[in-house]
């Protein structure tokens, strides 16, 4: 539970209450009541808390020295830019930013979003039976929300169980915009370094930079197989690897048809990237499904 405490060397600043959660100082505005600590991550802690002011509970993520890390810093600001703009049912909603109480000197940033109960992760490794109904419905809600995003040319390129938050009335929320990328003008180079591995598409793992929206709809995917089956679908332990898990489940009467879209583009072979040829070799590799 969220314990009361004097505020460091006995001098607090204006308007702001101190608490310590999971041996961790939170210093936020006086309207807010925090609760508990609901989760840690490697972007901060978060807690339940009330708004006292309207009695909304809400979630409160503390990101402690924000700016230590200049890639995590842009990935705060990178959320914080996209969230104010963004309203829809199934995107979590960005409800307040407390300024600091020193502009100059604060190292610590605490956002404010509505509260969930939990996300899709905990709920696939848990022992809670999911109906084809409950399957259907959160691919929906994910699906509903992806269309908006990409209809403003906004790519997640982070979707996974984990960033799904879900509640008691099984709304879903997509949330964690920390990697998100326009997909078109001065962002339309990109990197490879997105998604969390199981969910990354092909094209993705052979460090393509000009992907589209394509490779959030690879990560649905992904998620609707391992919500059917509770437990992933592609667990791969390194790149080569869920290359190599990828390429297994394709049906063999697709594989020359890819090799045929993929050879045309290869140009000079000597110029190709180890793991591009590596992926090519495994598309030769004879293999049994038993569905066929």
């Amino acid at each position: 539970m969220a314990r009361a405490v004097d505020p460091p060397n006995g001098v607090g600043n204006s308007g702001k209450h101190y608490y310590m959660m999971w041996q961790n100082l939170f210093e936020i505005d006086t309207k807010y009541v925090p609760i508990k600590p609901i989760g840690r991550g490697a972007y901060g802690i978060v807690c339940s808390s009330v708004n006292r002011e309207t009695n909304e509970k809400v979630a409160i993520k503390k990101i402690h020295n924000a700016f230590e890390n200049r890639v995590d810093a842009l990935r705060t600001l990178r959320e914080l830019k996209l969230l104010r703009h963004l309203r829809h049912e199934n995107v979590i909603a960005l409800k307040d930013i407390m300024r600091p109480a020193n502009k100059r000197t604060f190292k610590d940033v605490y956002l404010v979003y509505e509260l969930m109960d939990t996300d899709l992760h905990q709920i696939i490794k848990s022992s809670q039976a999911l109906s084809n109904d409950h399957c259907q419905y959160f691919i929906f809600q994910l699906l509903r929300g992806l269309k908006y995003l990409h209809s403003a040319n906004i790519l997640h390129r982070d979707l996974k169980p984990g960033n799904l938050l879900i509640n008691a009335n099984c709304d879903l929320k997509i949330c964690d915009f920390g990697l998100a990328r326009t997909s078109s003008g001065k962002d339309k180079f990109m990197t490879e370094y997105v998604v969390t591995r199981w969910y990354r598409a092909p094209e993705v793992l052979l460090c393509c930079d000009n992907y589209d929206t394509s490779i959030d709809i690879w990560s649905v995917g992904c998620i609707f197989a391992e919500l059917l089956g509770r437990k992933p679908i592609f667990p791969g332990t390194e790149c080569l690897n869920q290359l190599k898990l990828i390429s297994m489940s394709l049906v063999p009467l697709a594989r020359p048809t890819l090799v045929l879209l993929i050879t045309p583009r290869l140009g000079n072979i000597s110029s190709l990237s180890l793991t591009l040829l590596a992926f090519l070799s495994l598309l030769c590799i004879p293999m049994q499904i038993p569905w066929l």
